[in-house]
């Protein structure tokens, strides 16, 4: 199954929240008490967000944690791949990963198509877009499939 951890659900939530008050500072607490998300998880998220230069952390008493860039500029892919890694449907779709069976497999082209399908997905939806309530279908997002034999 496909699945995010809930880290990752968890800092998507936060940053959500962040972008509707897009250049206001947040404290972990406050993120933590509107999102219902415990204290420590909050900070431990938002320790990771930082390190990976999706939020600024201001030390001080007057500090907090806000966007390090506007929410139309995040997008789920790269708040996906701060938490979990690139994102790879399969061990041959990572970047990184050498498989003992490439020299002979016949679909690691298809898998890469397919994985690329999902990450242009990935890559096309911002916070900005996550901010809006879905009340309605999802807008419709065209994704190529082309390098598939068909």
């Amino acid at each position: 199954m496909l699945r995010l951890s809930k880290l990752t659900d968890y800092a998507t939530v936060l940053l959500t929240y962040m972008a509707k008050t897009n250049g206001q500072l947040h404290t972990a607490m406050e993120l933590s008490e509107v999102t219902a998300i415990h204290l420590p998880t909050v900070s431990k998220v938002l320790k990771v967000l930082s390190k990976e230069g999706l939020v600024y952390a201001i030390r001080g008493s007057k500090g907090g944690y806000q966007l390090a860039q506007a929410p139309e500029s995040i997008t789920v892919a790269r708040v996906i791949g701060a938490l979990e890694g690139p994102v790879a449907i399969t061990q041959c779709s990572s970047p990184t990963h050498h498989c003992e069976q490439a020299l002979a497999c016949e679909i690691k082209g298809n898998w890469g198509v397919i994985n690329r399908a999902i990450v242009d997905v990935l890559e096309s939806i911002t916070l900005a877009d996550m901010m809006v309530p879905q009340t309605h279908s999802p807008k419709e997002i065209q994704v190529s499939m082309q390098g598939l034999n068909r």
